[in-house]
């Protein structure tokens, strides 16, 4: 279709992420877990880490191709930290050797073997909070732009108790008006989100006033800043399961019909509405990270779009046969469409990847699978209105 010769927009710099931990062939051809042959420290999902804690990334063997770091101070917009490669290119250092408190840092890594294989890591850590201290980590980021179904989601550091007080210390407001409410998933999560979709060039502005709010017993909050972000053009794509498409339809134009396949029986993909949460250029799948042992484990998967914190992506597939595109549904959940190894830009899948936003909307219709729960990713929408209101503390 003229639509993907004709691909715009293509993003460079896009991060890498690691979809599941698994094994890599690396090294003469050595059966490698990943951790150990990109090693990382602090490690994945690590918490409270301390300031004097070195951040280093290393490799037994091979070389590291790239590194990107970054940090997010009081849940704030994200900045890349300052390193460097060693000159045999096995180990990357930050240039300041202390950690920032209170933040929470990104670390993506590809490193190569002498055969030219790739693996690729992604992990995050965060840094102590002072104690009797709380801050939220929130997406997205200040001066970004969004697409019409972004969330603003809080994932706060201490469970909060009283509610109604952080609740009421953080306003969103949107221009031109929108009605905004917030709904909590539990002691630690607050969404926010508009009764519809927001309507394309809508400014919106997060005002945290969280410093010296009591959320809990001798927990207060540190945060006092704006964040502001925009929404771009309107994409809501829909994925049919049966007739194994994706119908992208973009305001002033007409739709784009690509073949994909879904969720084989027993692993049908996701039905409902969820938003893209973060582009990644290429991530690594391995499904003992989501329940499936050993069945896959692929280290350079190219244009993925996730779309559920439980591992759900929309991304490029190399490893198929063309025909399986349009006919079958083969997949563990995640929908695929035509790529190439390393990923093409006039391909189905380099084509969607690089008309996608974080925020735009991918709905599943006709899975034979389970609805997706609203706070498995940014599944908000969800929700019906009324249902939405009553998870405010507020209301």
């Amino acid at each position: 279709m003229t639509g993907l010769r004709r691909r715009a927009g293509w993003i460079a710099g896009a991060l890498l992420a690691l979809a599941g931990c698994g094994l890599a062939h690396f090294g003469g051809g050595a059966v490698v877990p990943p951790e150990e042959a990109i090693r990382i420290t602090p490690g994945d999902g690590a918490r409270a880490v301390r300031a004097a804690t070195r951040l280093t990334v290393t490799v037994p063997d091979g070389r590291l191709e790239r590194v990107r770091v970054t940090r997010t101070e009081d849940g704030g917009e994200a900045v890349p930290v300052a390193g460097r490669l060693t000159a045999h290119g096995r180990d990357w250092r930050p240039r300041e050797p202390r950690l920032m408190l209170g933040a929470r840092y990104v670390v993506d890594a590809v490193a190569v073997d002498g055969r030219g294989r790739r693996v690729a890591r992604h992990t995050t850590f965060t840094t102590a909070v002072p104690r009797h201290r709380f801050i939220g980590y929130f997406t997205p980021e200040h001066r970004s732009t969004v697409g019409i179904g972004m969330i603003v989601s809080f994932s706060f550091t201490r469970p909060i108790t009283d509610r109604a007080a952080v609740e009421r210390a953080i306003r969103v407001t949107a221009r031109p008006h929108t009605e905004i409410a917030a709904h909590w998933f539990g002691a630690d999560r607050l969404d926010f989100r508009p009764r519809r979709y927001w309507r394309p060039g809508t400014e919106v502005t997060v005002d945290l006033r969280l410093r010296d709010v009591r959320g809990a017993a001798d927990a207060y909050g540190i945060q006092r800043k704006k964040v502001r972000f925009s929404i771009g053009r309107s994409q809501v794509s829909t994925v049919d399961a049966v007739d194994h498409t994706l119908t992208v339809r973009r305001e002033g134009r007409p739709p784009a019909v690509l073949p994909v396949s879904t969720g084989a029986a027993g692993h049908e993909t996701y039905n409902g509405r969820m938003v893209v949460m973060e582009r990644l250029e290429m991530t690594r799948m391995n499904g003992s990270t989501v329940g499936f042992g050993g069945e896959y484990d692929i280290s350079d998967v190219p244009h993925a779009l996730r779309l559920t914190s439980s591992g759900t992506f929309l991304h490029g597939n190399y490893w198929a046969t063309p025909g399986t595109f349009g006919a079958f549904n083969t997949s563990h959940g995640c929908i695929g469409l035509r790529d190439v190894r390393g990923g093409g830009e006039r391909t189905a899948a380099g084509w969607f990847y690089g008309q996608s936003l974080v925020g735009d909307v991918v709905e599943v219709v006709n899975s034979r699978g389970h609805r997706v729960a609203p706070d498995n990713g940014l599944g908000g929408w969800n929700l019906s209105w009324p249902q939405w209101l009553k998870g405010s503390a507020l209301r």
